[in-house]
């Protein structure tokens, strides 16, 4: 039988997790072993981090609007249960954005609000 020389193979594999780790400090981007753990641990962080981004940016938009509403003295629950119940659909990165850069409308629509708690009373 002959003989197999397998040093492209391995190398290969050991250099996909050296690539990944570049930037790496230390031994991290040096080392095969070290690099592919790094690798797979810093894989699951960005995971993680993917799914964390989602709240922090909804807990923003909430504060903005919080904000924005606490200024014609009302109160984001309130606000948003009335715009809910005139039919008035818009997600809170779009009222966030409103209340952040265009206040105008942003209080016709608190405005209009208000005037569904007049009618449900």
């Amino acid at each position: 039988m002959v003989r197999v020389k397998r040093g492209n193979v391995a190398k290969k594999r050991r250099q996909k997790y050296l690539d990944l780790a570049k930037g790496y400090v230390g031994s991290n981007s040096r080392l095969s072993t070290m690099a592919g753990e790094q690798v797979v641990q810093s894989l699951q962080f960005a995971y993680i981090g993917r799914r964390l981004k989602k709240r922090e940016f909804r807990k923003i938009w909430i504060y903005r609007i919080n904000a924005a509403a606490h200024t014609r003295e009302n109160i984001y629950s309130k606000l948003i249960g009335c715009l809910r119940n005139i039919d008035i659909f818009i997600n809170r990165k779009m009222l966030s954005l409103l209340a952040f850069h265009d206040l105008p409308v942003f209080n016709t629509l608190e405005r209009e609000s208000r005037k569904s708690i007049l009618f449900t009373r």
